[in-house]
């Protein structure tokens, strides 16, 4: 393979490209517009919807463990009180998705290579011919 699972979890990890690494994931200049496709090496980015909902899931649940749990057990130990934990789980709920959100899409692309590394067009070895069932 020419591009190894350890390079597609660094490419996802800094929110590059699975296939060719570039800084391509989204439009130039906006925040939350994903490409379609990546403008350096074609590479489908927008699959289908399982790709927007998984990354959507994955972002809600980063949310929930990474930072109301810790909010909520906070709170319960006493070490905030009830006012101030509401006030940061209701800003953190909206807040940090928002923040998170390239790194959702991005991290989705790496989870989805990272088991599939051979639909990346990198690594798809050319067909020879005869080899697909045409002669």
């Amino acid at each position: 393979m020419k591009v190894s699972r350890v390079q597609i979890i660094q490419r996802g990890l800094s929110n590059r490209c699975p296939n060719c690494g570039g800084r391509t994931l989204f439009r130039t200049g906006t925040l939350f517009d994903l490409n379609k496709a990546c403008p350096t090496c074609g590479l489908k980015l927008e699959r289908d919807e399982g790709f927007f909902l998984g990354s959507l899931s994955l972002n809600y649940g980063v949310t929930v463990i990474v930072f109301l749990l810790p909010v909520l057990l906070l709170a319960i130990a006493g070490v905030i009180d009830g006012t101030t934990a509401f006030i940061l789980a209701g800003v953190g709920a909206v807040g940090f998705p928002v923040l998170f959100y390239r790194s959702s899409r991005s991290w989705w692309l790496m989870a989805y290579y990272y088991f599939l590394p051979h639909h990346l067009p990198a690594n798809q070895r050319p067909i020879a011919e005869g080899e697909d069932g045409n002669t």
